[in-house]
Parts: structure tokens; C-alpha cells; sequence
């Protein structure tokens, strides 16, 4: 979704609220140090005055000594204003981090299986540091722009009210015309940009996952002409915002000359006319000269703001995003029983269904055996058993109670789950394993191992229960992984425990050693075993076939 900068900005503002003393702050010493610059430039002028036998009415003493006082303070003043906007700044992207974090993990897995992961980490990583310019360098400066802008504007009006309006009039071209009609005219750029950057992310972190397969099938020249592509269509973007750019300080530096013309023209007429002196022709130029700064530094925020706002859009529509599954809180804990399914039908795509009024019953403390060839379901059915996804149709019982009515933590707490293609980060083996619960001793974690007949392995290794897997676990094998699935699972003790095809990278020898300890370890346990191996289900005490949408106790239907 594109939203206006408006309300972009507005909803960026809103998170400020924790911090709106310190951006006092920092608006404050921001005013203060823009406009001790100004007037060191001012006394400046005043001094030439004076030089030219002008009377000023203060000596070239008192008007060196605060010209040396504006330009400490100034030095002073732009430390603090610096310090404590970019404090803010990084204080809020640590709180945005947060935020994005956790509605991941409200989004997660039935939202984010539909996402590029690659622009997922864009948005998290780049996206997000982006908007350190919003809140460091663009909420403060427009206050600051605008209350110097008025201060300066009395100043000046003071010599003259005509003065006073050129002033107004330019300082309104410059800080709010030009960055109001650039932004309008780039606001497409940006966000094609960033969404350009996402993909480019995408498809690096692809290829970077398949370089086995890239280089095994020869499809290196093809990956890298998708990937000049890609460079092409960023670059192309960037060229635009660049051009833009450019454009708009040109404008703005013809546009301030204009004005400084204007002002001198103006404060000439004027000393002509008798209504001013020629002190105040000199002062009134050189403050519309040395005033620009705040006012300037808005119009090249507009530049800026094309890729910040861009990169807030984003990170506003991940954080807006509503989960395809809403987490239970404040309700029931699972109460240990068996899971009934009750005229189960789901789609992933509206009216492509998966499953189709499947009934199903799953005894407490039973093996249950689910068999089928591949793609019909049976993966499908034990992620709605763990409301990874909702039914369409139909609704899931445990013990009797509706699964959407269980809290969601004490369910997953419950429930072990073990897939084919087993997850490993780049810690060891011993913290990979720990993750099926946080505070377990080594002792505990070999017993896990045990069960899933890797211990042995395990120790054979020069680092033992110390050695780290590798990125995306690649110094483990297909079978070595799923076995270290298989003892996250033994470890966290779940009531239930779930396995997709637990055994399909395993060796017969391994097969049999897991479903052994199956057999014999989860005796207390309601397991649900899915395979199109019928060797796997061997242990199960009953078996259901799945085909065609349905699911058939033996060969009679349920």
C-alpha cells in the first residue's frame, strides 16, 4: 500500500511520544545555535558599518567579543542539538527493530511463507537504518527551519515591514514550495527504488542459497544475466532520484539568489525612498544572506525524503500487516487430550482447496500413522494441527476444546514438531539442539541425542557437542540434520509431537534405530507420524490413508 508522505510522516512522528522532552531538546539548541550563527554573520555586517564611520552604537570591541560569544555558543549549542537528535534516532530504531520483530513473529509461518525473505531482511536491515535520517535530520530541522524562519522574519521586519514579507515570502519558496512540489513529482521514485533494492536482495540471497545447484545444472551465466538485470532496473531507479536531485538544487540555489537580489534591490529602494539608512540596507541583506541555512537544508531534505519515506511505507506496511493467524491470549491453556478434526476443508488460495471434509480422530497417547503419496495433504493437515494455519471450514478439537480458543504460546509449548528439511543457525550443535528448551543441561541435551541415535556421531567429532553446523547447517547432511530435529523434538518433551516425514533423509539402519525409540520413548505421548514410506508407520497403532482431498481409516472411509 502507498500512502501520502503526510501520513507517512505523521504515523513516523506518532512514535516519538516517549521521547517529545528530549526533541524539545533538541529543537531548542537547534534554534538557538542557527540563529548564533546568523548574527555572528549579522555583527559581522554591523562591524563593516562601523568601519565605514557609520554610527552603530556599539564599539568594534563589544562587537568582536560577541561575535566570539555567538560563535562558542554556536559550537556548544550544535553538540547538544546533534547529540540528542541522534540519540532519539537511534533510540528509535531500536524500539522499531523491536516492533518488527515481534509482528514477524505474529506474521509467522502462515504470512511470511508468501513473503521474499530477501526483502524481508531489506526492510528489517536497510530500510529501517534509513529512517535514522527521518528522525536525526528531518523532524527537528523543520521545526527548526520554521521558528528561525519566523524569528529572523520579525528581525528583518523590524528595519522595514516590506523586508519582513520579502523575507517571509522567500523563506517559504525555499522551505515549503520547492520541497512540496519535488516531493509530488518523486514520490514514485523512491518507493520503486527500495522495492527494486528488495528484489535485487531476493535474488542474491537465492542464488547464494543455490550455488550447489547453479553450479551443478551450469546456470551461472543465466544467474548472472538475471542479476545485470536487476543492477540495471536499480540502477535505472537511482539515475532517476539522482536527476531529480539535481534538479531540485538548482532550483533552489536560483531560487535563493533571487531573493538575496530582491532583498538588496528592495533595501535599496528603500534607503532611496528615506525609509530606511544604510545601516539598515547592509544589515537587512546580509541576515536574508546568512538565514537561508535552515530553510535550504528542508529543500534538500526533499531529496532525502524520497528514499526515507519510501523505506517508512515499507517498514508501516509490515508493521500494519494483519497475521493470517491471530494469536490466542488470556484464554484456555491445553489440557492433554485427543485432537479431533471435524469436517476439516483449507485452501491456501481461495477455492483451491487442499483438504476437503476430512474427519479424523487422533486417540491420546496413540501412534497414529498418516500415509499418502506427496502433495496430498498430509503435510498440510499436521500444520493446521498446530495452527500454523486456520481450517476454512470445519474446526480442530483438543480434549474437546476448539484450538482457536487455546493460548497459542501454551499450545506450541505442548507440541513438538519435526520436519524433512530441518532448520540448523550457524551456532553448535549443542545450542541448535538447545532450542527445544532454553535451560537444559549438556546432560539432557545428549540424552535427546541419544534418542535420535546421533550421540555417537556426535562425539566422533573433533569439537564434539561444540562444533557449529555451519550457515543453513551445511556441514551437516540431510539425515544428520533431521536427526538433530528429531532430539530438538526428545528434548522439549512435548505432550504431542508431530513428524513430517521424519526419516525420509535416513538410511534403513537409522530408520529403524528412530522408530525404536519411538516406539519405546513416547509410550505417555500422542504421536502423528506422516510418511509415504509404509516402513515408517510400521510402529503406528493405527493408520489413515490420505488421497484426493480426503482421508480413510484403512480402506473404510471415516
Amino acid at each position: 500500500m502507498r500512502r501520502k508522505g503526510i501520513i507517512i510522516m505523521g504515523k513516523l512522528i506518532g512514535l516519538i511520544k516517549p521521547l517529545i522532552h528530549i526533541m524539545a531538546i533538541t529543537i531548542t539548541m537547534g534554534v538557538l545555535g542557527f540563529l548564533a550563527a546568523m548574527f555572528i554573520t549579522i555583527y559581522g555586517g554591523i562591524g563593516i558599518v562601523k568601519v565605514l564611520g557609520f554610527e552603530v552604537g556599539l564599539s568594534l570591541t563589544k562587537i568582536c567579543t560577541i561575535m566570539v560569544c555567538l560563535a562558542v555558543a554556536r559550537g556548544f549549542l550544535r553538540y547538544i542539538e546533534q547529540f540528542s537528535g541522534h540519540f532519539i534516532a537511534f533510540k528509535l530504531l531500536a524500539i522499531l527493530r523491536d516492533q518488527v520483530f515481534k509482528k514477524l513473529r505474529e506474521l509467522s509461518p502462515a504470512k511470511l511463507a508468501q513473503e521474499e525473505k530477501g526483502n524481508l531482511v531489506s526492510i528489517i536491515t536497510s530500510d529501517i537504518e534509513l529512517l535514522e535520517v527521518f528522525y536525526a535530520h528531518t523532524i527537528a530541522p523543520i521545526m527548526i527551519a520554521v521558528i528561525t524562519s519566523i524569528v529572523m522574519i520579525l528581525y528583518i521586519g523590524r528595519i522595514h515591514v516590506y523586508l519582513g514579507l520579502v523575507a517571509a515570502l522567500g523563506y517559504f519558496s525555499i522551505g515549503f514550495l520547492i520541497p512540496h512540489y519535488s516531493s509530488r513529482l518523486g514520490k514514485n521514485a523512491g518507493v520503486d527504488y527500495r522495492n527494486a533494492f528488495g528484489k535485487m536482495n531476493s535474488f542474491m540471497l537465492d542464488s547464494l542459497k543455490g550455488m550447489k545447484e547453479i553450479i551443478l545444472f551450469n546456470s551461472g551465466s543465466k544467474r548472472l544475466l538475471g542479476m545485470e538485470q536487476k543492477g540495471e532496473t536499480l540502477n535505472k531507479a537511482l539515475k532517476g532520484i539522482k536527476e531529480h536531485e539535481g534538479i531540485t538544487r538548482a532550483i533552489t540555489d536560483m531560487v535563493l539568489f533571487t531573493f538575496i537580489v530582491i532583498m538588496l534591490m528592495s533595501s535599496m529602494h528603500l534607503y532611496h525612498e528615506g525609509g530606511i539608512d544604510f545601516k539598515g540596507v547592509v544589515i537587512a541583506t546580509i541576515a536574508m544572506m546568512s538565514s537561508f541555512g535552515p530553510v535550504v537544508a528542508l529543500s534538500n531534505l526533499s531529496n532525502n525524503l524520497l528514499l526515507t519515506l519510501a523505506a517508512g511505507n515499507r517498514v508501516l506496511n509490515l508493521l500494519e500487516e494483519s497475521p493470517m493467524v491471530e494469536e490466542v491470549k488470556n484464554e484456555k491453556d491445553m489440557t492433554f487430550g485427543a485432537i479431533k478434526g471435524e469436517n476439516i476443508s483449507f485452501a491456501y488460495e481461495k477455492d483451491n482447496f487442499i483438504l476437503e471434509n476430512v474427519n479424523i480422530t487422533i486417540p491420546k497417547g496413540k501412534i497414529i500413522g498418516i500415509l499418502g503419496e506427496s502433495g496430498c495433504g498430509k503435510s498440510t493437515l499436521l500444520r493446521l494441527f498446530m495452527r500454523f494455519w486456520d481450517t476454512t471450514k470445519g474446526c480442530i478439537k483438543i480434549n474437546g476444546e476448539d484450538i482457536k480458543k487455546i493460548n497459542t504460546k501454551d499450545l506450541r509449548k505442548k507440541q513438538g514438531f519435526v520436519t524433512q528439511d530441518t532448520f540448523l543457525f550457524n551456532e553448535s550443535i549443542k545450542d541448535n539442539i538447545r532450542i527445544g528448551k532454553k535451560d537444559a543441561t549438556l546432560e539432557e541435551i545428549k540424552a535427546a541425542a541419544k534418542k535420535a541415535s546421533i550421540h555417537d556421531f556426535i562425539e566422533s567429532l573433533p569439537k564434539g557437542y561444540d562444533t557449529r553446523v555451519g550457515e543453513l547447517g551445511e556441514n551437516m547432511s540431510g539425515g544428520e540434520k533431521q536427526r538433530l530435529g528429531m532430539a530438538r523434538a526428545f528434548l522439549q518433551d512435548g505432550e504431542m509431537i508431530f513428524l513430517d516425514e521424519p526419516t525420509s533423509n535416513l538410511d534403513s539402519l537409522n530408520e529403524k534405530a528412530i522408530i525404536k525409540t519411538l516406539k519405546n520413548q513416547c509410550k505417555d505421548k500422542t504421536v502423528v507420524l506422516v510418511s509415504h514410506r509404509r516402513s515408517t508407520i510400521s510402529i503406528a497403532d493405527e493408520v489413515y490413508l490420505m488421497e484426493k482431498k480426503k482421508i480413510c481409516k484403512g480402506k473404510e472411509a471415516v
